[in-house]
């Protein structure tokens, strides 16, 4: 993280701050990008350019995908109990989008950040959410490459972003088949008992609480597993957790015109989240399958390829886990020994 010297009590005009904030901390954006099938996505006009549109040289077969969110900035209660800084809402803008773009089993290439501030904001706290974006979208093997700045009555957050494919490789929430099995790429729960612990009037910077806030503070797109499943041909759909567990296995099964039954058995439960539990005095389920955005991967994948997966994850020290399977028909269910019952918890409400 870049620690900037600004002396002023007055906040920079908006071409003062681009010149003398964004475009420091953004650096030099050099990069190129090698499919497994040769193609290439070359960075020629980046932040720094100060240009109209950042561009790419894109060489060989390739499929661009593009994805977008709004992030409410100050209005995340986290933010307004002080669990989150604006180096933190910078960097979960970065890796909320890139989430997407991993899920599709994309190697990203750039983001495009929309940052609105009062006019009354320091100089510090604006560089500071930059870095934040930068940092997070680095971490993700991206550029902020660009995009807009000006001023608003509060902070406004936007991004858009974006990743190159190889054509067949692309992953989209329709595949699954019956006699498949659902996988995920880790514990989920944490971040919205994180949210739940806040509200109930916990200070989770507390460390035990310190695996829940993170989930918050530094978003880790999962785009090493989304590579390997998309170059896995036993891999046939995939989403990310960002509106829950439970909405991501009910909307593959929806997508994908199957039924999906989630063993209980072989869930992975963090410790921090059964503890969440224990002080919230509430299910651990709800917590795992609820409105929690953890951003990690949830995949369907060929029964007899799992093993050489799993295998392949391990070797990285990845996680990787086997939690259901699909079957024919529709829905989705939980499997409680030999009982099935709806999902409990409930899914991230978009207004």
């Amino acid at each position: 993280m870049t620690v900037h010297a600004l002396t002023t009590d007055t906040p920079l005009d908006e071409p003062s701050k681009i010149a003398e904030i964004v475009v420091p901390t953004m650096g030099d954006q050099q990069s190129t990008t090698h499919l497994a099938n040769g193609s290439t996505a070359a960075l020629l006009l980046g932040a720094g350019a100060q240009d109209d549109c950042a561009a790419f040289r894109l060489s060989g077969d390739q499929v661009l995908v593009a994805g977008t969110d709004y992030v409410r900035g100050p209005k995340f209660s986290l933010y307004e109990k002080g669990f989150i800084s604006n180096y933190d809402i910078g960097w979960y803008l970065a890796g909320a989008n890139i989430s997407d773009v991993a899920a599709m089993g994309a190697v990203p290439l750039g983001l495009l950040s929309v940052v609105r501030y009062p006019k009354n904001l320091q100089d510090d706290d604006f560089a500071e959410l930059m870095e934040g974006i930068r940092d997070g979208a680095r971490a993700a093997g991206a550029h902020n490459v660009g995009g807009d700045i000006g001023t608003a009555e509060r902070i406004i957050l936007s991004a858009s972003a974006f990743g190159v494919v190889e054509p067949g490789n692309i992953l989209a929430r329709t595949g699954a088949r019956p006699g498949q099995v659902l996988c995920t790429t880790g514990p989920t729960g944490l971040a919205g008992s994180a949210m739940k612990l806040a509200n109930a009037g916990v200070d989770i910077r507390h460390r035990k609480h310190s695996a829940l806030l993170s989930k918050w503070q530094r978003v880790a797109p999962r785009v090493t597993h989304g590579r390997a499943f998309a170059l896995d041909p036993a891999v046939t759909s995939c989403i990310d957790t960002s509106d829950g567990l439970k909405g991501a296995v009910e909307t593959l099964a929806r997508a994908s015109d199957v039924s999906i039954l989630v063993d209980e058995a072989t869930l992975p439960i963090h410790d921090a989240v059964r503890e969440a539990a224990s002080e919230l005095n509430c299910e651990v389920l709800d917590l795992v399958f609820g409105d929690s955005v953890d951003f990690e991967l949830v995949v369907t994948v060929d029964a007899e390829a799992v093993d050489a997966l799993s295998a392949k994850f391990g070797q990285s020290d990845l996680d990787f886990h086997v939690i259901g399977r699909v079957e024919a028909g529709s829905g989705a269910g939980l499997l409680r020994g030999q009982d099935t019952m709806p999902i409990p918890g409930a899914s991230w409400k978009h207004a």
